[in-house]
């Protein structure tokens, strides 16, 4: 969850610090506004390719995190069947050991007909 955090804050800080820089770039550019208004598009044309590169970085970082998330997930799984699958085999002893001690005749009693 830190790392999405971290991203989170990383691309804000990118969005703010790139309209901070375009702004202070507008207030003291000695530019006419024809030029001012290209450098503008040139800018944020600049701006949306990084914008839709670090995009696909969260992605693909998005994409990972699942892979492994699913992975451990059916780790986890595998390892609770094996431990049901040994707690049931020792549940299903034990009450064969306690079903054999009832049924077995203790010294000096009768055996009760089956």
């Amino acid at each position: 969850m830190s790392d999405r955090d971290e991203f989170g804050a990383f691309l804000v800080g990118f969005i703010v610090g790139g309209l901070t820089g375009a702004v202070v770039a507008l207030l003291f550019a000695p530019q006419s506004g024809e030029e001012t208004r290209a450098l503008i598009k040139d800018k944020s044309i600049e701006l949306r390719d990084k914008a839709k590169m670090t995009a696909e970085e969260a992605y693909a970082r998005a994409e990972q995190a699942a892979k492994e998330a699913r992975a451990r997930a059916e780790e986890l799984a595998h390892e609770a069947k094996v431990r049901a699958e040994q707690l049931a085999a020792e549940v299903k002893e034990r009450g064969k050991s306690a079903l054999d001690a009832v049924r077995k005749p203790k010294k000096g009693d009768e055996p009760t007909p089956v």
